[in-house]
């Protein structure tokens, strides 16, 4: 049932398994309406396969996935309808201008043609593309592709914003203007979910966070209850375990 109260996201016992590799195992996670929620881990630790089930990209071997109480699997044209997805290693239609590719997005999801001209031109105006418009998508940097696939996730004004790694390979000046984005669609109702490796960036941007390793939640709370007096990366190295140390003499000049 829908609702207030009902949490933006909610996974029960997802599961995933890759030939003998279980990648998620068992997961639970409850992320509120309107939070900033930060999803961190070491690689392998099932991150983007669980962010891809919670959205819909991935079917899950068991467990089920709420979307602000709508059952994801059971519903899925009104869950995926709530949410907006930029997934890691985005493959999109680069022979498409990037005007051309926000409004084939807003158009895919419904939207009349005015509706979506004047979103495409707002958001290519924040995320300072607005030069690059005409350019295919095919000749834009990492970064320029990263926010052009942020900007096709929006164009439907979702409830829930769904991020794997969105900051990698992003510029400074880039970086902040979707911070700036992000930070206003949460102070306006609206949940975003993101996955990051940099924990100062999540610490910055953050209220509430999970730990990620091995397929399952190690932690989760807000920041202040995982960080628990420490920085988060020191209680993130304590969780999942730092590397072994190991004297490479061999790499020393004497």
């Amino acid at each position: 049932m829908t609702g207030a109260a009902a949490p933006a996201l909610q996974l029960r016992g997802l599961s995933k398994r890759f030939g003998a590799t279980v990648a998620v195992d068992r997961l639970d996670l409850d992320i509120p309406a309107g939070s900033f929620y930060g999803v961190v881990g070491p690689n392998g630790a099932g991150k983007t396969t669980t962010l891809s089930m919670a959205t819909g990209l991935l079917r899950p071997d068991a467990g089920s996935v709420g979307v602000l109480g709508i059952n994801l699997w059971s519903r899925p044209a009104e869950a995926k309808a709530l949410l907006g997805v930029l997934p890691d290693g985005l493959h999109t239609f680069d022979r498409l201008t990037g005007a051309e590719l926000i409004s084939y997005a807003g158009r895919l999801r419904g939207l009349d043609r005015a509706t979506v001209r004047a979103r495409r031109d707002d958001l290519l105006a924040a995320l300072d593309l607005a030069d690059a418009a005409s350019t295919l998508v095919m000749d834009y940097s990492a970064g320029m592709t990263k926010k052009i696939g942020l900007a096709c996730a929006l164009v439907h004004a979702p409830r829930v914003l769904v991020l794997d790694e969105p900051f990698e390979a992003v510029d400074p000046v880039s970086g902040a203007a979707i911070r700036h984005l992000l930070a206003g669609f949460v102070e306006a109702g609206g949940t975003v979910v993101l996955s990051s490796h940099v924990m100062a960036l999540v610490e910055r941007l953050c209220d509430r966070v999970a730990i990620v390793g091995g397929g399952r939640v190690l932690a989760a709370g807000t920041l202040d209850q995982v960080r628990a007096g420490a920085s988060l990366e020191e209680r993130f190295v304590a969780w999942v375990g730092g590397p072994q140390e190991r004297d490479l003499a061999w790499l020393r000049r004497s």
